[in-house]
This record gives C-alpha cells, structure tokens and sequence, in this order.
C-alpha cells in the first residue's frame, strides 16, 4: 500500500490489522522463541540502536522514535527511552500490533479517531500520542519480533519518501537486532553452522553435566551427493541440502541441538539420550527423509550415512573430539556400504 493511500484514511484498512483484542498470531511460539534466542530483552542501550532513533527523530521532527521489542505480556523498548519506564503492557501498546497482518508498515494518523487505539493511556493521557508509523522488525524465518517507530503529539501524515525513509531506517535496525544470528546460521538452509553448533552444544553439554544425564552425538553424510550436483546441478544440490535441514527441523525435539557443519556434513547432539535411543531416533530420520523421498519425486533419493557415539557427560568433552570420534563412526559405515 501506498504512503498516498495511506494519508487518506487514519490507518491501514482494519480488515488488514487485528483489533487490539484479538489473539495471539497461529506462529507465537515460534516468533517468542526467536525474540528469546537474540539475548537482547532487557540489556542496556546499545550506541548502534540509539543512533537511529536520533536519526529518526531528527529526520521526522519527531519527538519519539524507538526499537521496540514484543515479548509475550510486554512490549520493551531497546532504544529511544532515555528516562522512565522502558515496557508498558502488550495490550496497551500500538506496537503490538503493528506486528500483526500482513501490512509492512502500520500508520495511524491521528490516534484519537481510531477506536482501536483512543483508549490507550498513551493516547488518552500522557505523552498524548496521535501519530505512529510503525515497520514491524522480522527474524530470519520471516516471524516479527518487534518494530522501528516515530510518534508524534500532534495527528500527521508520510509522504512518500519519508515512507521510504523509514523503511531503509528500519531494515538497518533489523539487521543489527540479528546479527549474532546471521554470524552463527547457514545462509542456505537456515539452520546453525558449525560455529553455532558449537557455542550451542557446549551450553547442552554443560546442562547434562551437572544434571547427570546422558548423552549421544549423531555426524550426518549425505550419499553420493556430488552426484547429484553434477547430474541434476548445483541449484538442485543446494535444494537436497534444504530439505535435509527441513527434515531434520521436523524429526528432532527442541532440546537437540542440530546444524550443518559445511558441505553435505550435518549434526546433531542429543541431549538425555542413551546411544539405543539415539539409533531409535535416526531410524526415525531415514523414515522421514524416505517419505519426503516419496513426495518430493526429485529424480533422485537423498539418503545418509551417520555415525553415533556416547558422550561421556561425566567430565566434559571437547566438541571437536567428539565431532572426529563421531566422523570415524560414520566413515566406517559409508564406505563398509559403499555409498560414497
């Protein structure tokens, strides 16, 4: 939608934007996960958020500008409160639903007129909000966390190129919020790299340790994988890598700690997880790759090798030894198979 269709009117279209009591979005759980895994609620303010919203403020004549965070019953503000309280309740903040539809920016012109938001405290009361525009903030699966927004006393509009303004402001404070997470993530398939892998698995380990619980490594190798680039090319190739990590989302529980350590190489820690149930497990892995087989009808079959071994959580292990122990293992089976 248009900055000029948005002036005409005070807000996006309500059939767009959910009323201040509707539910919670179908992906909650997973957007709270997200927002949880940046480490980033509650911490100090940061000079790389603050410069923007003092550009922002100054760029829009503004008197308010933040980086706001949506936790579950609360909305944090990282950035641009210099003095009071830096959450208000989730229902009692516009920012709470700027993250809801499918708009990409929200503006209410002037708040007062909106029967959505002329209740709100911060509207009725001090500061005596009438203008928001707001350009939800979203995690690398597309999940939004939060948003970037400039409020204004007195009711206003945007005008195209400040639309765009905003939004170039917004995507810069985007990708500072997911930094570390770029840094420890594949860019293919999403999931960790062998450097998130390990800071993950490290804290896992520590966990079992001082729990005394039991655990397994699973090395991933997919077979004869060079084979399906130089059949079927390297696009098909990096989409066989995809699915894997697909798979490997929707078979493993949320305590596993898995990650594509490069190449056709993959991962996974099993935390309270004897080597038997950890066999079970794959076998559970094959079953899922097989009917993904099935569905996919790729002209091919992915297919792995894997190689386990027990973890001995009694005195914490190296993740590098365990790694080669586990990448012995899993030789052993791939070429006593013959599926290189």
């Amino acid at each position: 939608m248009k900055a000029s269709e948005l002036a005409n009117g005070n807000t996006v279209p309500a059939s767009d934007a959910l009323a201040a009591n509707e539910p919670d979005p179908i992906d909650e759980a997973i957007r709270l996960k997200n927002l949880h895994s940046l480490k980033l609620l509650d911490t100090p303010a940061e000079e790389r958020f603050d410069r923007l919203t003092r550009l922002a403020k100054s760029f829009f004549d503004v008197p308010m500008a933040l980086v706001t965070l949506v936790d579950k019953q609360r909305v944090w503000s990282k950035s641009g409160i210099d003095d009071g309280e830096r959450e208000v309740a989730r229902e009692m903040s516009i920012c709470s639903q700027a993250i809801l539809g499918k708009h990409d920016v929200l503006i209410i012109n002037d708040a007062t007129k909106d029967n959505r938001f002329a209740h709100m405290p911060y509207v009725t009361g001090e500061p005596h909000i009438r203008f928001y525009a707001g350009v939800p903030l979203t995690y690398l699966d597309g999940s939004k966390i939060g948003t970037f927004c400039i409020l204004d006393t007195k009711p206003r509009t945007l005008s195209e190129e400040e639309l765009e303004h905003l939004k170039s402001l917004a995507e810069i404070a985007q990708r500072e919020l997911i930094v570390t997470q770029l840094a420890t993530l594949d860019d293919l398939t999403g999931i960790p790299n062998r450097r998130g892998f390990t800071a993950l698995a490290k804290k896992s380990l520590q966990l079992c340790h001082r729990q005394d619980m039991p655990a397994s490594l699973v090395f991933f190798d997919i077979n004869k994988f060079k084979s399906i680039n130089d059949t079927y090319g390297h696009a098909e190739g990096d989409r066989a890598l995809v699915a894997f990590a697909q798979q490997m989302r929707f078979t493993f529980r949320d305590s596993d700690v898995f990650a594509r350590l490069g190449g056709d190489e993959f991962v996974v820690l099993l935390p309270n997880t004897h080597v038997v149930s950890a066999e079970d497990l794959i076998q559970r892995f094959h079953s899922a790759i097989d009917t993904y087989n099935q569905k996919a009808k790729r002209g091919y079959n992915i297919s792995f090798s894997s190689g386990i071994v027990s973890v001995n959580t009694d005195q914490l292990q190296s993740i590098d030894v365990l790694l080669d122990r586990a990448d012995s293992v899993m030789y052993q089976q791939k070429h006593g198979s013959q599926l290189c």
